[in-house]
């Protein structure tokens, strides 16, 4: 038997490399790392809530994995065309796009919006990033300063009273409609093209309410442009701490309007659980998470498996909320 000597370096090397590979939490970080920037496809308008979320999880990626993200906006259809884009794209980690509970959870579940694929078969979910909970807003004028006062004023106007939302079956409608059903108020529903326009005519006094996303109206409700009521949450935010939560009194009145990632179907699990704990880590980072809330969104860092049942979780409450409003897209 010949036996050929190994030099020691070698040697060495070899058996490091032996014991990495016998570490199973070793071999798992060492199956997949992002090795080119990764392009996400925002799709709603620059300056929003997502594209700034995007930007700012971004920033983090970059500060602590070395990585780079590049966003790029997608916008129009309900966020369904960057959605159809990525969905093209190879499951190779490298092309994601915004899923937020709007477009994943709340269309599918009414009638009439058109949903041009199928979200559970043709995107894989990633990441729920940051959520943010919605403000109950009304008229600057209004003859009330709390929400006992406004469930007054509505029942005492028979249905005339208003509120006002972005769009037929958005968030801001469905949540209006909730507090409908949760105060037993009835009020009549004015739709508008996007959240600015109904915003404006709530201050301007033309609409009684609305429910927004309250890092959309935090600035207004401080200027005196708006009247806020309360948040949808459990506990103040603290962009608006000044809000009562609404979900203390009323449980149904707990709205977690959540911003997340999602890549084509068909990618592999090593991938989806690589990314996910990378945006995990990185929302929840002091620095990062400090940034988001300020803006009015709070860290979630929710990967895989637990997104999904978020989604479908969500999906079924609005799908109770459409039906029981007959709520309908067109």
């Amino acid at each position: 038997m010949t036996f050929v000597r190994m030099p020691r370096r070698a040697w060495i090397a070899g058996a490091a490399g032996a014991a990495f590979m016998s570490c199973p939490e070793m071999r798992a970080q060492a199956a997949w790392a992002p090795q080119q920037p990764i392009r996400i496809l925002v799709g709603y308008p620059p300056g929003g809530a997502v594209d700034i979320l995007v930007r700012v999880v971004g920033e983090g990626v970059q500060r602590l994995r070395g990585v780079s993200v590049v966003p790029e906006i997608r916008s129009g259809a309900y966020g369904f065309i960057a959605a159809q884009t990525a969905a093209r794209a190879a499951p190779d980690g490298y092309t994601l796009c915004s899923a937020i509970m709007g477009m994943m959870s709340v269309l599918p579940a009414i009638p009439g919006i058109p949903v041009p694929l199928d979200l559970d078969k043709e995107l894989t979910p990633v990441s729920a990033l940051a959520g943010t909970p919605m403000a109950l807003v009304t008229r600057p004028n209004a003859p009330f300063n709390d929400v006992d006062g406004l469930i007054v004023y509505a029942k005492s106007r028979g249905g005339a009273a208003t509120y006002a939302s972005s769009g037929n079956g958005s968030i801001n409608h469905l949540g209006a409609a909730l507090f409908c059903g949760a105060t037993g108020v009835q009020m009549t529903h004015i739709p508008y093209r996007g959240g600015a326009p109904a915003t404006l005519d709530v201050s301007a006094g033309r609409v009684d309410m609305m429910v927004a996303n309250v890092a959309e109206v935090a600035q207004q409700i401080s200027a005196g442009q708006l009247k806020g009521l309360g948040v949808t949450a459990k506990e103040p935010t603290p962009l608006a701490p000044q809000l009562a939560p609404l979900a203390r009194h009323l449980p149904a009145m707990e709205i977690n309007n959540w911003f997340g990632l999602a890549g084509p179907a068909g990618m592999p699990a090593e991938i989806r659980s690589a990314l996910g704990e990378m945006f995990n880590a990185v929302v929840n980072d002091p620095q990062t998470a400090k940034i988001l809330t300020e803006r009015g969104l709070l860290p979630l860092g929710e990967t895989g498996p637990a997104f999904e049942q978020r989604i479908l979780r969500d999906r079924a409450r609005w799908k109770e909320v459409v039906q029981a409003n007959n709520i309908r897209g067109d």
